[in-house]
């Protein structure tokens, strides 16, 4: 599912302009004409943080000085927060999204909010229930978490799974086309348990890569030879190519967090215990990644599974 202009054009916003955030924001003020923003830091350093280093003028970035005010000068918003306490924080209390709700237009489309984060699938499922008791339908939503990393938004890359009504992910598909391919999985949640799914292969190759470059190394084999030939297998992944270099130079500088595995797997065990799946991996995962952490590696690129093994 990619946008096709089926709906009129949209006004679009984001809040969260971290390191996945300015990206996407650079994509959907390129495609949509500009984007909506808001942010606690002070404007004209947001502003030089999406335009440095880029050919994007400062003027596709729509201000906002709060984010009530979001409500009214958008009619989708991205939301690409670290997790449902902060998404909570963002929508309610005085100041908050919703309040803003109060102030838009009766004619204008209901708010379409596009959870980017990755967080609980029950716990999504539960904010979009307690919105639709309390605002109908002036207020739909859809989870996206996104799957590619900062190379994939910067490069407008990304896989985005969508969860949410079908004509609500149509709109959602249509606003985030430009940062890469949006598909519907299902209800609402469904995109979450897609990035689950994602993050137990992720969390699981990059242990085995860990692994089995330690035992290369250790048996004396050439770590690069050794994955240029296994690569062409059935071991080659994404994952693969993208830390080869890293495990051979032994390079895990601070790059896509190995911490952050940590709540994406126990998201991963919430939705087994709902589903009743009695997992293997999940439960192994998530200890070795608590023991990284607990080592003082959880800052370290995902490629310090490595140096995990090396060190024990």
């Amino acid at each position: 599912m990619t946008g096709t202009s089926n709906h009129p054009e949209q006004r679009v916003g984001i809040i969260g302009l971290g390191v996945m955030g300015r990206p996407m924001a650079r994509h959907l003020a390129a495609a949509h004409g500009s984007v909506a923003i808001t942010s606690r830091r002070p404007k004209h350093q947001v502003i030089a943080d999406l335009t440095s280093g880029t050919n994007t003028p400062a003027s596709v970035f729509r201000w906002n000085s709060n984010t009530s005010d979001m409500a009214t000068d958008c009619d989708a918003i991205l939301l690409m927060l670290p997790d449902l306490p902060q998404i909570r924080e963002c929508l309610e209390g005085p100041g908050g999204l919703l309040a803003g709700l109060a102030h838009r237009p009766s004619q204008s489309p209901a708010l379409l909010l596009i959870i980017g984060s990755t967080c609980s699938a029950v716990g999504v499922r539960q904010l979009a229930a307690e919105l639709h008791e309390q605002f109908g339908e002036r207020v739909n939503v859809v989870d996206a978490p996104v799957s590619g990393g900062e190379d994939g938004a910067e490069a407008g890359a990304l896989s985005l799974m969508l969860g949410g009504t079908a004509s609500s992910c149509a709109r959602a598909a249509e606003v985030l086309a430009p940062c890469g391919t949006p598909v519907r999985l299902g209800e609402v949640g469904s995109g979450q348990v897609a990035k689950a799914c994602n993050q137990l292969v992720v969390g699981a190759t990059i242990f085995a890569l860990g692994e089995a470059s330690v035992l290369a190394e250790r048996s004396g084999l050439d770590l690069a030879v050794m994955w240029d030939l296994l690569g062409g297998g059935y071991a080659s992944s994404r994952l693969l190519d993208s830390r080869k270099e890293r495990l051979v130079t032994n390079d895990d500088s601070p790059s896509g967090a190995i911490k952050y595995l940590l709540k994406d797997l126990q998201s991963a065990q919430e939705i087994a215990r709902d589903t009743a799946v009695n997992t293997t991996l999940l439960p192994t995962l998530e200890k070795a990644v608590l023991e990284v952490i607990k080592a003082g590696l959880g800052a370290r690129d995902l490629s310090v599974t490595k140096r995990f093994t090396a060190e024990r």
